[in-house]
């Protein structure tokens, strides 16, 4: 049996049945069960037979531990960080106190979440907080965005279909897909694709008067076709883009435009890559993303964000998890399914190889990762830049950071040559400074939210931390 008192698989199977747009009557049917039984299991009531559980998972498919881990782990990660704030400081609130929390109250705790991303969104805007020229480091409608894919699994079935509806008008022209997707624009929508020189910052300008869409020729060629595709996912499937907002709760304000871009360049990787083949090729080229990247035209990025998205049922890819952090430790973009919290709230541990990965550029950087919980990762990060192709150009530096379950490794090429039951490989990461509790680490950069100092005059440690009670 399952011990669903600590895994919380209900609440999980529940928010898949309700992505896949099932009711409970239909999934029940389809598991040879009851309705009843299966509100039962949905509200934590009833526990999972072992059968049961691979049956759930083989119609979803997705692995059972998926099923078993569900996002608790996320989200009691999210509410330590939020207590590990100073604000609660003196509150005394346990690890276990929050566990519980989570476990017992999921809904109460979302909503506790909500409340503090709403305290550090006004806290951002008060100029008294920040230091003298520093820009507010939250914005509300990010974490709603990264919450939004979440939830989804960063999979939207109604998007891969109509791209691959429009791949194949695309392919039965003939031309090149570079060619083909012009060819497209031009026949569908009247709109004439060329190159020009545009202002600094300029990627892409639409002339509609003209029916004209310039693209700056300074683009990598990567670059330049995802722009193009991402503009027919504005212009083909905008109802199926309108409709999965529709169907969210995301909130208002700047949240719904930034999913409309977020999902128009969901499309432009599935139009690019299509599922089946994409997939395919993962496995055969087990997961190697510069050979990926060679064999659908798409970036080091791109490849990676694709990787993340195959989640269709009967037909799945690793669970992974991506990060991408900047050269000073914002993370830009986090979504996980394998498993690993990534901070919601602040930089990730300094210890994780996708900050290592800045120091060797353009090369793969490869870790097995170990939480404080126990569970280990496979990581693997590489550096990627990013800027004008002229002479002198600023260039911007990002880390983007993938990995999966430790059980997953060998699937990826990556972990050839990697002894992943030593434990010398280990590299003990986590989560935050404010709320890991690792002491003995000499990179921490804050104390643990929930200790104090001791000091002994007599004693100076090689980290002042460490020595805590």
């Amino acid at each position: 049996m399952v011990d669903m008192a600590e895994n919380q698989v209900g609440g999980r199977i529940k928010r898949l049945r309700r992505q896949h747009r099932l009711n409970q009557a239909d999934l029940a049917q389809a598991l040879g069960i009851s309705a009843s039984y299966l509100n039962l299991i949905e509200h934590n009531r009833r526990k999972v037979t072992v059968p049961l559980l691979f049956s759930i998972a083989g119609y979803f498919g997705v692995e059972p531990g998926e099923l078993v881990d569900g996002d608790e782990g996320r989200l009691v990660g999210d509410l330590m960080e939020a207590f590990g704030d100073d604000i609660f400081a003196d509150s005394d609130v346990t690890n276990l106190e929050i566990r519980d929390l989570a476990q017992a109250n999921p809904g109460a705790a979302r909503a506790v979440l909500k409340l503090y991303d709403r305290y550090r969104l006004l806290r951002s805007d008060e100029p008294s907080a920040r230091q003298e020229g520093e820009t507010a480091p939250f914005h509300l409608a990010t974490d709603a965005i990264s919450d939004f894919l979440q939830n989804n699994g960063n999979y939207f079935s109604s998007l891969e279909d109509s791209a691959e509806r429009i791949r194949g008008d695309i392919d039965n022209s003939g031309d090149s897909f570079e060619a083909g997707i012009r060819t497209y624009l031009f026949n569908v929508f009247g709109l004439d694709v060329r190159l020009a020189s545009l202002p600094h910052g300029i990627a892409r300008q639409l002339d509609p008067a003209r029916r004209q869409m310039l693209l700056s020729d300074l683009l990598p060629m990567e670059t330049a076709n995802f722009l193009l595709a991402q503009h027919v996912g504005q212009v083909a499937s905008g109802a199926e883009i309108e409709a999965i907002l529709a169907a969210s709760d995301l909130p208002e304000g700047d949240a719904p435009a930034l999913a409309r871009n977020v999902l128009s360049a969901y499309f432009a990787a599935a139009l690019i890559m299509p599922y089946a083949p994409f997939l395919k090729a993962c496995r055969d080229y087990r997961y190697d993303i510069e050979r990926l990247g060679r064999r659908f035209g798409a970036s080091f990025e791109q490849i990676c964000h694709r990787m993340t998205t195959l989640q269709r049922k009967g037909a799945s890819g690793i669970p992974l998890h991506l990060v991408r952090t900047d050269i000073a430790g914002n993370i830009s973009k986090r979504f996980s399914l394998s498993g690993i919290h990534i901070p919601r709230h602040s930089g990730a541990c300094p210890r994780w190889n996708i900050y290592a990965a800045f120091l060797a550029p353009e090369r793969i950087n490869v870790q097995v990762s170990q939480m404080p919980d126990g569970q280990r990762y496979f990581c693997i990060a590489r550096t990627i830049t990013k800027g004008d192709y002229r002479y002198n150009a600023p260039r911007r530096y990002l880390s983007i950071g993938l990995g999966c379950a430790i059980h997953h490794a060998r699937d990826m090429i990556y972990s050839d040559g990697i002894d992943l039951a030593s434990e010398q490989q280990v590299v003990p990461i986590g989560v935050g400074c404010r709320i890991c509790p690792r002491l003995e680490c000499g990179q921490r950069a804050h104390p643990p939210a929930d200790h104090r100092f001791r000091i002994d005059e007599n004693m100076r440690p090689e980290s002042l931390y460490a020595r805590m009670t």
